[in-house]
């Protein structure tokens, strides 16, 4: 018996859906006492579920360790991660699917104490949730001209559209990262 194919038409809006539930964890859901290197990177597993590496780790604990290193997060406590350093990662990882790691130092907090970096992550949290409801807001606008086996030019326009989007916004991001900072004094 001949299997049944999918008409590509259902296929699409499944595949858009998870962009309207795509959010991180407010502060107060991230663990409120120690985890070990094993448990955050499950944790971040599940909450960064979405990215493009979904497949593979999303994070190793080598990674980790990296960005600890470069200063990028504070250390661990006692070989244990909390609250402030899931936030750390939680900003660190999406960022670094568009700029380079050498320049997130430049936007996160460094040295912050809790508040801040409580602060930090919450203004973060929020812009990705804005983000996220536009780009879903695309994807919607398109799916919609798809009923009904409707022209699919609207989908390969926002797939170029994403993608110039994407290489734009790196290259203004690489501008304005230097511009955060104050000029430096000649001698």
């Amino acid at each position: 018996m001949a299997q049944k194919k999918e008409q590509p038409a259902a296929r699409q809006p499944e595949q858009a859906q998870p962009l309207d539930r795509i959010a991180l964890p407010a502060w107060e859901e991230l663990p409120d006492f120690g985890v070990y290197m094993d448990q955050v990177v499950t944790l971040l597993s599940g909450y960064l579920s979405f990215l493009p590496e979904a497949g593979e780790s999303i994070v190793s604990a080598s990674a980790i360790n990296n960005y600890v290193r470069l200063k990028i997060m504070p250390a661990p406590v006692k070989r244990k991660y909390f609250r402030v350093h899931l936030a750390y990662l939680l900003m660190i990882l999406p960022m670094k699917q568009s700029i380079s790691i050498a320049d997130i130092p430049r936007i996160l907090p460094a040295d912050a104490d809790e508040s801040a970096v409580h602060r930090a992550y919450e203004d973060f949290a929020g812009q990705f949730r804005k983000t996220a409801d536009f780009f879903h807001a695309q994807v919607a606008e398109v799916l919609s001209g798809l009923t009904g086996g409707g022209d699919r030019s609207g989908v390969r326009r926002l797939a170029l559209e994403s993608v110039l989007v994407s290489s734009f916004a790196r290259i203004l991001a690489e501008r304005l990262i230097p511009l955060q900072e104050p000029p430096a004094e000649e001698p």
